[in-house]
């Protein structure tokens, strides 16, 4: 019978589906439409920090020991990059409740902070995991990401004509990871210490 720690993993997992991937497209595709440049901006930020999110999944089809570690630190990032922007906060604070598209992007941004919250609370009942993810006490947490294994190995068949193994996931995922990493470095070293919290989505758009 399954645990009570292991269903709310598998809910939290497809909860993220909704809250990481489907509101924040919706949002941006809205955003669009309506012409808002603080709310694109903030979904083109939020886009390039998930990456992260979504590198720590193919890492858990690779089998890597720290690929809940780095699940973990994507929701960290993912949490700090939709409330840091002082100029985007103000911009959301000057509409009324009555504007749906604000509404539903500040409603998101407090549901994406409450699924991080989730994801860390676990964690801390399963801390041997943050480092070994492959030992059978963490098969949990990986359970999960079998679905987005058995997509991604039918795409990959079908291009390549080859099996995604676990050994091409690990790959593909910790050369992402080095990639990611070094694109962090250079945005806290450069653009951070220039731009301070200012998005600059006032300029967004306009060559």
């Amino acid at each position: 019978m399954i645990s009570f720690n292991e269903f709310s993993i598998w809910i939290t997992f497809h909860l993220s589906s909704i809250f990481i991937v489907g509101f924040p497209i919706s949002i941006f595709v809205w955003s669009i439409k309506k012409k808002n440049k603080a709310i694109k901006k903030l979904l083109t930020i939020y886009w390039k920090i998930s990456i992260l999110f979504f590198i720590s999944l193919i890492l858990f089809i690779g089998g890597v020991d720290f690929s809940l570690l780095i699940l973990i630190i994507s929701n960290f990032l993912m949490t700090i990059c939709v409330w840091l922007w002082s100029d985007i906060n103000r911009e959301l604070k000057g509409y009324k409740l009555t504007n749906a598209l604000i509404t539903t992007t500040k409603a998101w941004r407090w549901a994406l902070t409450f699924i991080s919250m989730i994801f860390f609370t676990q964690s801390l009942q399963n801390l041997s995991c943050l480092n070994s993810i492959n030992s059978s006490a963490c098969s949990k947490w990986s359970d999960p990401s079998e679905n987005l294994s058995q997509i991604i190995n039918q795409v990959f068949n079908f291009l390549f004509g080859a099996n995604f193994t676990e050994q091409i996931a690990k790959f593909i995922g910790l050369f992402a990871l080095l990639i990611y990493i070094l694109g962090l470095l250079q945005w806290l070293i450069i653009k951070l210490p220039r731009s301070g919290r200012n998005s600059g989505f006032s300029n967004y758009g306009e060559y």
